[in-house]
Protein backbone atom coordinates (compact mmCIF):
# COMPACT_ATOMS: atom_id res chain seq x y z
CA UNK A 1 0.00 0.00 0.00
CA UNK A 2 1.08 3.38 -0.90
CA UNK A 3 -0.80 5.98 1.10
CA UNK A 4 -1.60 9.56 0.81
CA UNK A 5 -2.04 11.84 3.73
CA UNK A 6 -4.17 15.01 3.00
CA UNK A 7 -3.41 18.30 4.95
CA UNK A 8 -6.09 21.04 4.67
CA UNK A 9 -4.90 24.19 6.36
CA UNK A 10 -7.54 27.74 6.18
CA UNK A 11 -11.23 27.76 5.92
CA UNK A 12 -10.78 28.24 1.88
CA UNK A 13 -9.12 25.41 1.24
CA UNK A 14 -11.19 23.72 2.99
CA UNK A 15 -13.97 24.33 0.51
CA UNK A 16 -12.09 23.12 -2.13
CA UNK A 17 -11.58 19.83 0.51
CA UNK A 18 -15.20 19.38 1.32
CA UNK A 19 -15.63 19.74 -3.05
CA UNK A 20 -12.66 17.12 -3.32
CA UNK A 21 -14.26 14.60 -0.55
CA UNK A 22 -17.63 14.89 -2.11
CA UNK A 23 -16.23 13.65 -5.17
CA UNK A 24 -14.26 10.33 -3.78
CA UNK A 25 -17.68 9.91 -1.35
CA UNK A 26 -19.79 10.04 -4.34
CA UNK A 27 -17.12 7.23 -6.30
CA UNK A 28 -17.67 5.08 -3.16
CA UNK A 29 -21.41 4.79 -3.30
CA UNK A 30 -21.32 4.20 -7.07
CA UNK A 31 -18.94 1.41 -6.83
CA UNK A 32 -20.95 -0.37 -4.28
CA UNK A 33 -24.21 0.22 -6.21
CA UNK A 34 -25.40 -2.65 -8.23
CA UNK A 35 -27.16 -0.84 -10.40
CA UNK A 36 -24.47 1.97 -11.23
CA UNK A 37 -22.74 2.16 -14.27
CA UNK A 38 -20.39 -0.21 -14.50
CA UNK A 39 -17.24 2.14 -15.30
CA UNK A 40 -17.89 3.27 -11.74
CA UNK A 41 -17.57 -0.40 -10.77
CA UNK A 42 -13.61 -1.09 -11.86
CA UNK A 43 -11.48 -2.79 -9.84
CA UNK A 44 -8.75 -0.40 -10.53
CA UNK A 45 -9.80 2.25 -8.41
CA UNK A 46 -8.23 2.07 -4.91
CA UNK A 47 -9.29 4.26 -2.48
CA UNK A 48 -7.23 3.23 0.36
CA UNK A 49 -4.82 5.34 -0.96
CA UNK A 50 -6.91 8.16 0.01
CA UNK A 51 -9.32 6.68 3.45
CA UNK A 52 -8.67 4.75 6.40
CA UNK A 53 -10.42 1.79 7.96
CA UNK A 54 -11.26 1.77 11.72
CA UNK A 55 -13.78 1.32 13.70
CA UNK A 56 -15.52 3.06 16.74
CA UNK A 57 -16.12 2.03 20.25
CA UNK A 58 -19.35 0.83 19.69
CA UNK A 59 -17.41 -1.93 17.32
CA UNK A 60 -19.05 -0.26 14.06
CA UNK A 61 -16.60 -0.33 10.76
CA UNK A 62 -15.33 3.36 9.70
CA UNK A 63 -13.91 4.20 6.42
CA UNK A 64 -12.65 7.81 6.77
CA UNK A 65 -10.53 10.66 4.80
CA UNK A 66 -6.63 10.48 5.74
CA UNK A 67 -6.84 13.66 6.63
CA UNK A 68 -6.12 16.66 8.71
CA UNK A 69 -8.57 19.89 8.32
CA UNK A 70 -7.39 23.18 9.64
CA UNK A 71 -9.42 25.77 10.19
CA UNK A 72 -10.33 29.22 12.07
CA UNK A 73 -12.50 28.63 15.33
CA UNK A 74 -16.27 28.54 14.70
CA UNK A 75 -15.36 27.25 11.19
CA UNK A 76 -17.09 23.82 11.20
CA UNK A 77 -20.76 25.19 11.57
CA UNK A 78 -22.64 22.71 13.17
CA UNK A 79 -19.97 19.99 12.76
CA UNK A 80 -18.54 19.22 16.24
CA UNK A 81 -14.78 19.52 16.64
CA UNK A 82 -14.51 15.69 17.21
CA UNK A 83 -15.69 14.51 14.11
CA UNK A 84 -18.63 13.01 12.75
CA UNK A 85 -18.10 9.30 14.30
CA UNK A 86 -17.74 10.02 18.00
CA UNK A 87 -21.03 12.48 18.25
CA UNK A 88 -21.66 11.27 21.50
CA UNK A 89 -18.78 11.40 23.29
CA UNK A 90 -18.46 14.02 26.09
CA UNK A 91 -16.07 17.04 26.28
CA UNK A 92 -13.93 17.57 29.64
CA UNK A 93 -15.96 19.79 31.92
CA UNK A 94 -14.32 22.82 33.22
CA UNK A 95 -16.65 22.47 36.20
CA UNK A 96 -15.08 19.17 37.17
CA UNK A 97 -11.53 20.34 36.87
CA UNK A 98 -10.80 19.91 41.25
CA UNK A 99 -6.93 21.60 40.43
CA UNK A 100 -9.02 25.22 40.40
CA UNK A 101 -11.06 26.83 43.60
CA UNK A 102 -11.94 29.83 42.17
CA UNK A 103 -15.06 31.02 40.69
CA UNK A 104 -16.20 29.21 37.50
CA UNK A 105 -18.39 30.77 35.04
CA UNK A 106 -19.90 29.05 32.12
CA UNK A 107 -20.52 30.63 28.61
CA UNK A 108 -22.00 28.18 26.22
CA UNK A 109 -22.93 29.46 22.51
CA UNK A 110 -25.68 28.66 20.98
CA UNK A 111 -24.42 25.49 17.96
CA UNK A 112 -25.35 26.21 14.55
CA UNK A 113 -28.27 24.37 13.15
CA UNK A 114 -28.28 21.94 10.25
CA UNK A 115 -29.55 23.39 6.82
CA UNK A 116 -31.77 20.81 4.96
CA UNK A 117 -29.00 19.16 3.18
CA UNK A 118 -27.45 17.81 6.49
CA UNK A 119 -30.44 17.11 7.76
CA UNK A 120 -31.00 14.83 5.24
CA UNK A 121 -27.96 13.20 5.25
CA UNK A 122 -29.03 12.44 9.02
CA UNK A 123 -32.55 11.07 8.36
CA UNK A 124 -31.04 8.98 5.94
CA UNK A 125 -28.38 7.72 8.28
CA UNK A 126 -31.22 7.23 10.72
CA UNK A 127 -33.38 5.29 8.50
CA UNK A 128 -31.55 4.07 4.85
CA UNK A 129 -34.35 1.11 5.14
CA UNK A 130 -37.37 3.41 4.07
CA UNK A 131 -35.66 5.44 1.55
CA UNK A 132 -35.11 1.98 -0.22
CA UNK A 133 -38.38 1.08 -0.32
CA UNK A 134 -39.76 4.49 -1.37
CA UNK A 135 -37.53 4.61 -4.36
CA UNK A 136 -38.85 0.86 -5.68
CA UNK A 137 -41.75 2.51 -7.02
CA UNK A 138 -42.45 5.37 -9.29
CA UNK A 139 -44.19 7.56 -6.47
CA UNK A 140 -41.46 7.06 -4.34
CA UNK A 141 -39.11 8.05 -6.98
CA UNK A 142 -40.83 11.39 -7.80
CA UNK A 143 -40.67 12.12 -3.98
CA UNK A 144 -37.10 11.82 -4.08
CA UNK A 145 -36.48 13.73 -6.67
CA UNK A 146 -38.75 16.35 -5.22
CA UNK A 147 -36.50 16.28 -1.82
CA UNK A 148 -33.40 16.43 -3.89
CA UNK A 149 -34.31 19.80 -5.89
CA UNK A 150 -35.23 21.42 -2.10
CA UNK A 151 -31.80 20.34 -0.99
CA UNK A 152 -29.85 21.74 -3.78
CA UNK A 153 -32.26 25.15 -3.30
CA UNK A 154 -30.85 24.97 -0.01
CA UNK A 155 -27.49 24.60 -0.81
CA UNK A 156 -27.34 27.51 -3.63
CA UNK A 157 -28.90 29.70 -1.14
CA UNK A 158 -27.77 29.09 2.42
CA UNK A 159 -24.28 28.04 2.55
CA UNK A 160 -22.23 29.79 5.81
CA UNK A 161 -19.71 26.89 5.96
CA UNK A 162 -17.81 24.54 4.28
CA UNK A 163 -18.96 22.02 6.32
CA UNK A 164 -23.00 22.65 5.14
CA UNK A 165 -22.27 20.70 1.89
CA UNK A 166 -19.69 17.95 3.13
CA UNK A 167 -21.23 14.54 2.88
CA UNK A 168 -18.48 12.74 4.28
CA UNK A 169 -17.90 11.45 7.74
CA UNK A 170 -14.29 12.90 9.65
CA UNK A 171 -12.38 10.75 12.24
CA UNK A 172 -11.93 12.58 15.78
CA UNK A 173 -8.39 13.49 14.54
CA UNK A 174 -9.28 15.38 11.58
CA UNK A 175 -10.76 18.58 12.50
CA UNK A 176 -8.86 21.17 14.10
CA UNK A 177 -10.20 24.68 14.86
CA UNK A 178 -7.35 27.39 16.03
CA UNK A 179 -8.54 28.80 18.91
CA UNK A 180 -7.68 32.35 19.62
CA UNK A 181 -7.23 32.78 15.91
CA UNK A 182 -9.70 35.74 13.74
CA UNK A 183 -13.15 35.16 13.02
CA UNK A 184 -12.90 38.67 11.06
CA UNK A 185 -11.08 37.90 7.52
CA UNK A 186 -10.33 41.49 7.36
CA UNK A 187 -8.12 41.39 9.73
CA UNK A 188 -6.60 38.02 8.97
CA UNK A 189 -5.43 39.26 6.00
CA UNK A 190 -1.89 38.78 5.70
CA UNK A 191 1.42 36.98 6.49
CA UNK A 192 1.83 38.94 9.78
CA UNK A 193 -1.34 38.29 11.66
CA UNK A 194 -0.51 34.46 11.29
CA UNK A 195 2.71 34.63 12.97
CA UNK A 196 0.69 35.60 16.17
CA UNK A 197 -1.48 32.57 15.91
CA UNK A 198 1.02 29.80 15.39
CA UNK A 199 1.45 29.47 18.71
CA UNK A 200 4.09 26.33 19.34
CA UNK A 201 0.90 24.30 21.40
CA UNK A 202 -0.79 24.80 18.31
CA UNK A 203 1.87 23.25 15.95
CA UNK A 204 2.51 20.55 18.12
CA UNK A 205 -0.96 19.46 18.17
CA UNK A 206 -0.96 19.49 14.32
CA UNK A 207 2.12 17.24 14.57
CA UNK A 208 0.46 14.81 16.82
CA UNK A 209 -2.43 14.34 14.44
CA UNK A 210 -0.27 14.01 11.44
CA UNK A 211 1.55 11.21 13.66
CA UNK A 212 -1.63 9.59 13.85
CA UNK A 213 -2.24 9.21 10.06
CA UNK A 214 1.33 8.72 9.15
CA UNK A 215 2.52 5.54 11.54
CA UNK A 216 -0.52 3.83 11.22
CA UNK A 217 0.55 3.55 6.72
CA UNK A 218 2.16 0.90 5.79
CA UNK A 219 4.29 2.84 3.42
CA UNK A 220 3.12 6.55 2.72
CA UNK A 221 3.87 7.64 -0.46
CA UNK A 222 3.61 11.75 0.28
CA UNK A 223 1.01 14.65 1.01
CA UNK A 224 -1.36 16.11 -0.01
CA UNK A 225 -1.49 19.96 1.35
CA UNK A 226 -3.77 22.43 0.18
CA UNK A 227 -3.65 25.87 1.84
CA UNK A 228 -5.56 28.93 1.66
CA UNK A 229 -2.95 31.12 0.45
CA UNK A 230 -5.23 34.66 1.17
CA UNK A 231 -3.72 35.79 4.69
CA UNK A 232 -2.82 34.66 7.96
CA UNK A 233 -3.01 31.05 6.99
CA UNK A 234 -0.08 31.32 5.02
CA UNK A 235 2.13 31.68 8.21
CA UNK A 236 0.48 28.66 9.76
CA UNK A 237 1.16 26.74 7.09
CA UNK A 238 4.83 27.39 6.48
CA UNK A 239 5.61 26.64 10.08
CA UNK A 240 3.36 22.90 9.84
CA UNK A 241 5.44 22.50 6.71
CA UNK A 242 9.15 23.38 8.23
CA UNK A 243 7.89 20.51 10.97
CA UNK A 244 7.04 18.37 8.03
CA UNK A 245 10.11 18.54 6.19
CA UNK A 246 12.34 18.18 9.64
CA UNK A 247 10.39 15.00 10.55
CA UNK A 248 9.39 13.26 7.55
CA UNK A 249 12.45 13.75 5.16
CA UNK A 250 11.62 11.05 2.94
CA UNK A 251 7.87 11.42 2.26
CA UNK A 252 7.35 14.29 -0.33
CA UNK A 253 4.89 17.12 -0.39
CA UNK A 254 2.83 17.90 -3.40
CA UNK A 255 1.24 21.63 -2.11
CA UNK A 256 -1.27 23.54 -3.63
CA UNK A 257 -1.37 27.48 -3.03
CA UNK A 258 -5.08 28.56 -3.29
CA UNK A 259 -6.17 32.04 -3.58
CA UNK A 260 -9.37 33.18 -2.57
CA UNK A 261 -11.37 34.99 -5.28
CA UNK A 262 -12.58 37.50 -2.91
CA UNK A 263 -9.21 38.58 -2.38
CA UNK A 264 -8.66 39.86 -5.82
CA UNK A 265 -10.95 42.85 -5.07
CA UNK A 266 -8.92 46.09 -5.88
CA UNK A 267 -7.24 47.82 -2.51
CA UNK A 268 -8.45 50.64 -1.09
CA UNK A 269 -5.13 52.65 -0.43
CA UNK A 270 -1.51 52.59 -1.22
CA UNK A 271 -0.99 50.63 1.85
CA UNK A 272 -3.22 48.03 1.49
CA UNK A 273 -1.64 47.57 -2.29
CA UNK A 274 2.18 47.29 -0.53
CA UNK A 275 0.83 44.75 2.27
CA UNK A 276 -1.16 42.40 -0.33
CA UNK A 277 2.14 42.82 -2.70
CA UNK A 278 4.41 41.94 0.08
CA UNK A 279 1.98 39.26 1.75
CA UNK A 280 1.95 37.18 -1.71
CA UNK A 281 6.53 37.47 -2.08
CA UNK A 282 6.65 36.36 0.95
CA UNK A 283 3.93 33.89 1.19
CA UNK A 284 5.21 31.95 -1.80
CA UNK A 285 8.65 32.62 -0.52
CA UNK A 286 8.30 30.45 2.85
CA UNK A 287 6.02 27.96 1.38
CA UNK A 288 7.98 26.93 -1.75
CA UNK A 289 11.00 26.47 0.53
CA UNK A 290 9.40 23.13 2.18
CA UNK A 291 7.54 21.44 -0.41
CA UNK A 292 9.06 19.28 -3.40
CA UNK A 293 6.41 21.05 -5.95
CA UNK A 294 4.29 23.55 -5.64
CA UNK A 295 1.12 24.76 -7.59
CA UNK A 296 -0.50 28.06 -7.36
CA UNK A 297 -3.97 27.83 -7.94
CA UNK A 298 -6.58 30.73 -8.24
CA UNK A 299 -9.28 32.44 -10.41
CA UNK A 300 -11.56 31.86 -12.22
CA UNK A 301 -13.09 29.05 -10.12
CA UNK A 302 -11.61 26.52 -7.55
CA UNK A 303 -14.51 23.80 -7.35
CA UNK A 304 -13.15 21.57 -9.76
CA UNK A 305 -9.75 21.87 -9.09
CA UNK A 306 -8.97 18.67 -7.66
CA UNK A 307 -10.68 16.61 -9.81
CA UNK A 308 -7.29 14.53 -10.70
CA UNK A 309 -8.15 12.19 -7.48
CA UNK A 310 -5.47 10.13 -6.26
CA UNK A 311 -2.13 10.93 -7.49
CA UNK A 312 1.59 8.61 -7.54
CA UNK A 313 2.62 12.39 -5.64
CA UNK A 314 6.44 10.79 -6.08
CA UNK A 315 5.94 10.16 -9.90
CA UNK A 316 4.29 13.47 -10.13
CA UNK A 317 7.07 15.11 -8.59
CA UNK A 318 9.98 13.17 -10.62
CA UNK A 319 8.14 14.43 -14.17
CA UNK A 320 7.45 17.51 -13.08
CA UNK A 321 10.64 18.86 -10.96
CA UNK A 322 12.77 16.18 -11.39
CA UNK A 323 13.84 16.37 -14.89
CA UNK A 324 15.29 19.26 -17.52
CA UNK A 325 15.71 22.98 -15.64
CA UNK A 326 13.96 21.21 -12.20
CA UNK A 327 11.32 23.83 -11.99
CA UNK A 328 9.29 23.40 -9.04
CA UNK A 329 6.57 25.73 -9.58
CA UNK A 330 4.11 24.27 -11.83
CA UNK A 331 0.95 25.37 -13.61
CA UNK A 332 -2.64 23.79 -13.17
CA UNK A 333 -5.01 23.57 -16.22
CA UNK A 334 -8.33 21.94 -16.42
CA UNK A 335 -11.08 20.87 -18.93
CA UNK A 336 -14.34 19.96 -17.05
CA UNK A 337 -16.16 18.76 -19.71
CA UNK A 338 -13.97 17.98 -21.97
CA UNK A 339 -15.22 17.65 -25.77
CA UNK A 340 -14.93 14.46 -27.21
CA UNK A 341 -12.36 13.47 -29.30
CA UNK A 342 -14.15 13.72 -32.83
CA UNK A 343 -15.26 17.67 -31.53
CA UNK A 344 -15.16 19.94 -34.72
CA UNK A 345 -14.74 23.25 -32.51
CA UNK A 346 -11.12 21.78 -31.15
CA UNK A 347 -10.17 19.46 -33.84
CA UNK A 348 -10.43 16.68 -31.55
CA UNK A 349 -7.81 17.82 -29.20
CA UNK A 350 -8.31 17.47 -25.72
CA UNK A 351 -5.21 20.01 -24.97
CA UNK A 352 -7.00 23.01 -26.79
CA UNK A 353 -10.19 23.19 -24.23
CA UNK A 354 -7.77 23.41 -21.18
CA UNK A 355 -7.67 26.84 -18.98
CA UNK A 356 -5.39 27.93 -16.75
CA UNK A 357 -6.49 27.68 -12.83
CA UNK A 358 -3.19 29.56 -12.33
CA UNK A 359 -2.94 33.09 -12.32
CA UNK A 360 -0.35 35.47 -13.98
CA UNK A 361 0.80 33.25 -16.43
CA UNK A 362 2.39 34.10 -19.70
CA UNK A 363 2.69 31.97 -23.03
CA UNK A 364 5.36 28.83 -23.31
CA UNK A 365 4.65 28.75 -26.68
CA UNK A 366 8.58 28.25 -27.27
CA UNK A 367 9.42 26.73 -24.59
CA UNK A 368 12.03 23.59 -25.53
CA UNK A 369 12.61 22.59 -21.82
CA UNK A 370 8.66 22.83 -21.34
CA UNK A 371 7.36 18.85 -19.23
CA UNK A 372 3.52 18.14 -19.14
CA UNK A 373 1.76 15.54 -17.03
CA UNK A 374 -1.97 15.39 -18.56
CA UNK A 375 -4.79 13.12 -16.53
CA UNK A 376 -7.79 12.56 -18.50
CA UNK A 377 -11.63 10.77 -17.14
CA UNK A 378 -13.61 9.40 -18.78
CA UNK A 379 -13.44 10.84 -22.43
CA UNK A 380 -16.19 10.47 -24.99
CA UNK A 381 -15.15 9.69 -28.50
CA UNK A 382 -17.85 10.57 -30.16
CA UNK A 383 -21.60 11.69 -29.66
CA UNK A 384 -21.80 9.61 -26.31
CA UNK A 385 -19.76 6.74 -26.94
CA UNK A 386 -16.66 6.41 -24.37
CA UNK A 387 -13.30 6.47 -25.22
CA UNK A 388 -10.79 3.93 -24.58
CA UNK A 389 -7.90 4.11 -23.29
CA UNK A 390 -5.71 3.93 -26.55
CA UNK A 391 -7.61 6.45 -28.53
CA UNK A 392 -7.19 8.74 -25.86
CA UNK A 393 -3.73 8.20 -26.40
CA UNK A 394 -3.96 8.54 -30.29
CA UNK A 395 -5.42 11.78 -30.13
CA UNK A 396 -3.21 13.27 -27.61
CA UNK A 397 -0.07 12.15 -29.22
CA UNK A 398 -1.33 13.09 -32.19
CA UNK A 399 -1.87 17.09 -31.18
CA UNK A 400 1.58 16.91 -29.92
CA UNK A 401 3.00 16.37 -33.28
CA UNK A 402 0.75 18.60 -34.62
CA UNK A 403 2.51 21.36 -32.76
CA UNK A 404 5.31 23.70 -33.82
CA UNK A 405 7.42 23.49 -30.46
CA UNK A 406 6.72 20.06 -28.11
CA UNK A 407 7.42 19.77 -24.78
CA UNK A 408 10.53 18.23 -23.75
CA UNK A 409 8.66 15.38 -21.58
CA UNK A 410 5.26 14.44 -21.64
CA UNK A 411 3.22 12.00 -19.67
CA UNK A 412 -0.75 10.70 -20.24
CA UNK A 413 -2.24 9.23 -17.69
CA UNK A 414 -5.63 7.94 -18.79
CA UNK A 415 -9.07 5.74 -17.50
CA UNK A 416 -12.49 4.78 -18.52
CA UNK A 417 -14.06 6.29 -15.18
CA UNK A 418 -15.41 10.07 -15.23
CA UNK A 419 -16.03 12.26 -12.75
CA UNK A 420 -19.46 11.88 -10.87
CA UNK A 421 -21.04 14.61 -9.69
CA UNK A 422 -22.15 14.68 -6.00
CA UNK A 423 -25.92 16.09 -5.10
CA UNK A 424 -23.70 19.35 -3.50
CA UNK A 425 -21.94 20.71 -6.37
CA UNK A 426 -22.98 23.84 -7.55
CA UNK A 427 -24.71 24.84 -10.69
CA UNK A 428 -21.99 25.95 -13.24
CA UNK A 429 -22.69 24.03 -16.35
CA UNK A 430 -23.43 25.51 -19.48
CA UNK A 431 -26.96 24.18 -21.20
CA UNK A 432 -25.10 22.30 -23.49
CA UNK A 433 -24.21 19.76 -21.33
CA UNK A 434 -25.55 16.72 -21.31
CA UNK A 435 -26.52 14.31 -18.40
CA UNK A 436 -23.21 12.33 -18.79
CA UNK A 437 -21.06 15.45 -19.62
CA UNK A 438 -21.23 15.56 -23.19
CA UNK A 439 -21.58 18.84 -25.11
CA UNK A 440 -24.60 18.53 -26.50
CA UNK A 441 -25.75 20.17 -30.46
CA UNK A 442 -27.67 23.15 -28.81
CA UNK A 443 -24.19 25.46 -27.88
CA UNK A 444 -25.97 28.30 -29.45
CA UNK A 445 -29.11 28.16 -27.38
CA UNK A 446 -28.39 29.56 -24.12
CA UNK A 447 -30.49 28.08 -21.47
CA UNK A 448 -30.46 27.52 -17.35
CA UNK A 449 -27.19 26.63 -15.92
CA UNK A 450 -27.25 23.24 -14.93
CA UNK A 451 -26.17 21.13 -11.91
CA UNK A 452 -26.31 17.94 -10.16
CA UNK A 453 -29.69 17.55 -10.55
CA UNK A 454 -29.37 17.40 -14.18
CA UNK A 455 -26.03 15.77 -14.54
CA UNK A 456 -24.59 12.96 -13.48
CA UNK A 457 -20.55 12.85 -14.59
CA UNK A 458 -18.77 14.53 -16.72
CA UNK A 459 -15.85 13.74 -18.61
CA UNK A 460 -12.53 15.99 -17.17
CA UNK A 461 -8.89 16.96 -18.05
CA UNK A 462 -6.42 18.10 -15.93
CA UNK A 463 -2.61 18.79 -16.77
CA UNK A 464 0.04 19.70 -14.32
CA UNK A 465 2.63 21.72 -16.59
CA UNK A 466 6.40 22.94 -15.85
CA UNK A 467 6.86 26.07 -18.64
CA UNK A 468 8.30 29.62 -18.67
CA UNK A 469 4.84 30.41 -18.64
CA UNK A 470 4.78 30.90 -14.89
CA UNK A 471 8.20 33.15 -15.25
CA UNK A 472 5.56 36.43 -14.56
CA UNK A 473 4.14 34.92 -11.76
CA UNK A 474 7.65 34.41 -9.61
CA UNK A 475 8.93 37.82 -11.11
CA UNK A 476 6.24 40.03 -9.63
CA UNK A 477 6.73 38.68 -5.88
CA UNK A 478 10.25 38.95 -6.73
CA UNK A 479 10.05 42.82 -8.22
CA UNK A 480 7.71 43.45 -5.22
CA UNK A 481 9.63 41.78 -2.57
CA UNK A 482 12.61 44.48 -3.74
CA UNK A 483 10.85 47.73 -4.42
CA UNK A 484 8.67 47.11 -1.12
CA UNK A 485 10.64 45.66 1.25
CA UNK A 486 14.42 45.66 0.48
CA UNK A 487 15.44 48.83 -1.59
CA UNK A 488 16.89 51.79 0.34
CA UNK A 489 13.59 53.79 1.91
CA UNK A 490 11.38 50.72 0.95
CA UNK A 491 7.67 51.62 2.74
CA UNK A 492 7.24 47.92 3.57
CA UNK A 493 10.41 47.53 5.43
CA UNK A 494 8.82 48.43 8.97
CA UNK A 495 5.66 46.43 7.84
CA UNK A 496 7.99 43.51 7.34
CA UNK A 497 10.08 43.88 10.44
CA UNK A 498 6.64 43.75 12.25
CA UNK A 499 6.39 40.21 10.43
CA UNK A 500 9.59 39.28 12.55
CA UNK A 501 11.89 39.07 9.42
CA UNK A 502 14.80 40.83 9.31
CA UNK A 503 17.29 42.36 6.43
CA UNK A 504 19.23 38.97 6.37
CA UNK A 505 15.43 36.95 6.26
CA UNK A 506 14.74 38.92 3.28
CA UNK A 507 17.90 38.47 1.59
CA UNK A 508 17.68 35.18 1.51
CA UNK A 509 13.84 35.27 -0.12
CA UNK A 510 15.41 37.14 -2.60
CA UNK A 511 18.26 35.02 -3.62
CA UNK A 512 15.98 32.27 -3.61
CA UNK A 513 13.12 33.97 -6.18
CA UNK A 514 16.36 34.83 -8.03
CA UNK A 515 17.61 31.41 -8.45
CA UNK A 516 13.66 30.16 -9.29
CA UNK A 517 13.59 32.93 -12.11
CA UNK A 518 17.54 31.76 -13.24
CA UNK A 519 16.48 27.83 -13.84
CA UNK A 520 14.39 29.00 -16.83
CA UNK A 521 17.46 31.17 -19.00
CA UNK A 522 18.20 28.42 -21.47
CA UNK A 523 22.43 30.01 -21.35
CA UNK A 524 21.82 28.89 -18.41
CA UNK A 525 20.47 25.85 -18.70
CA UNK A 526 22.95 25.35 -21.17
CA UNK A 527 25.77 25.93 -19.16
CA UNK A 528 24.89 23.45 -17.07
CA UNK A 529 24.16 20.74 -19.88
CA UNK A 530 28.00 20.98 -20.93
CA UNK A 531 29.34 21.04 -17.69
Amino acid sequence: MREIVTIQVGDFANYIGSHFWNFQDELLGLADEPDSDPVFRRPSLDMDILYRTGETRQGICTYCPRLISIGSQGSLGSLSSSGSLNSNTSSVDAMDVVTWTGKVTRSVGKPCDKNKFLQSLSEEEQDKSSFLVNDTDREGGTQRRIQDKDRVESLENDVRFWTDYSKVQYHPQTLYELYGSWTDFNKFDNYGTGKDVSEWSHIEEMNERLRFFVEECDHIQGIQFIVDDSGGFSSIAADFLQNIADEYTNSPVLLYSARDPVTYACAINQRESITRSLHDAVSFSKLSCFCKLMIPVGLPSLKSAYATGALDIGELIHILAGQGRQNMVSIMDIAMPTPSLTDEIHQGHIQRSLHSLTPEIGEDDEDLYAIESLMVHGAFHSGDQRASVAQVKNSVCAAYEGRCTKPMFSHLSATLCPLPIPLPFPTIFDSSVGSHGEILGNQSEKGQPRGSLEIDSVPVATRLRSSRAIMPFIDTRLTNLRKHGIARGARGAELLRGWGFGKEELEDMEQDLSKMLSAFDPYSQLTSDSD
